[in-house]
């Protein structure tokens, strides 16, 4: 099946949130998983997916293809949703998330899970992996790019900043990092569990080119990810400024959902928010 590339904004907007409406519908079929910080990252994930990343879903080790490793692998649910809608495998299986059998773990699995790069969920070490891709594709004089996706409360881990530095002093400028920054973690807010204060400066401390942006705002996300190409001998990391559970009403900046599944009411309710707000914008479903 041939890669199909949005290109307008409006297109975008939607596959994000078919993106949301899957994660709904599959935290909710398996009555457990991680909606909120999903839900946070639904439309970096679909510009990278659906714009801006080269792959073949019809080959998924096509070595040329450009890598995406989810560090905050708790939210596998969006990295599924794109993987299914980029044409890796059928939408159909979406609905088998953590249940027996199910090539869909709880956390991505990069053995079981075609489009998967790295295998993810013991939190900090993505963005390791990541580098060593980015590496390899230096030495191997090849121009493919890495893209890496951490959350907020993550970067209190040690090896993030291991790995920043190692990316700073290799000079990878084919790794583009986004800090999904909704500012909630599953015991609390970031600031009060243990604050990061300014992720963007600690960034460019390690010599990181940095650029902050709404991370909602899919022109922003398009014109940030087209200026990281531009930028030669540094990394790039693109804060980005979220909001936990987007699009869903009772959800939205709820800490509760971080890793809480909706109920069979509460699907329905989020289903409907995401219709109508689609129906609003001149969308369809």
């Amino acid at each position: 099946m041939p890669r199909v590339i949005l290109r307008s904004h409006e297109e975008l907007e939607e596959a994000a949130r078919r993106i949301r409406k899957h994660i709904i519908r599959m935290t909710g079929s398996a009555g457990s998983g991680h909606p909120g910080g999903s839900l946070s990252a639904a439309d970096i994930v679909t510009v990278l997916y659906m714009n801006e990343m080269n792959y073949r879903p019809e080959e998924p080790d096509w070595p040329g293809r450009d890598r995406f490793v989810l560090s905050k692998g708790h939210a596998a649910p969006v990295l599924y949703a794109a993987l299914a809608e980029a044409g890796f495998f059928p939408v159909d299986d979406l609905l088998t998330l953590r249940q027996w059998g199910s090539h869909l773990q709880g956390h991505p699995d990069m053995r079981s899970t075609p489009g998967v790069e790295m295998s993810t969920g013991s939190l900090g070490q993505g963005l390791s992996a990541a580098c060593g891709m980015a590496i390899a594709a230096k030495i191997d004089g090849q121009p493919w790019r890495v893209y890496a996706l951490v959350g907020d409360g993550e970067m209190q881990e040690g090896q993030i900043w291991e790995a920043a530095m190692t990316a700073a002093h290799r000079r990878l400028d084919n790794l583009v990092t986004f800090i999904d920054h909704n500012g909630l973690q599953i015991d609390g807010t970031c600031e009060e569990v243990k604050s990061m204060r300014n992720p963007g400066a600690r960034f460019a401390a390690f010599g990181w080119h940095v650029m902050e942006i709404d991370g909602h705002s899919i022109p922003q996300i398009m014109d940030a990810l087209a200026k990281a190409r531009q930028v030669k001998g540094a990394p790039t990391c693109i804060v980005a400024r979220t909001v936990k559970g987007k699009g869903v009403s009772f959800m939205e900046n709820q800490v509760g959902w971080h890793g809480t599944a909706p109920k069979a009411d509460q699907v329905e309710q989020a289903l409907r928010e995401l219709d109508e707000a689609g129906a609003g914008e001149g969308g369809g479903n």
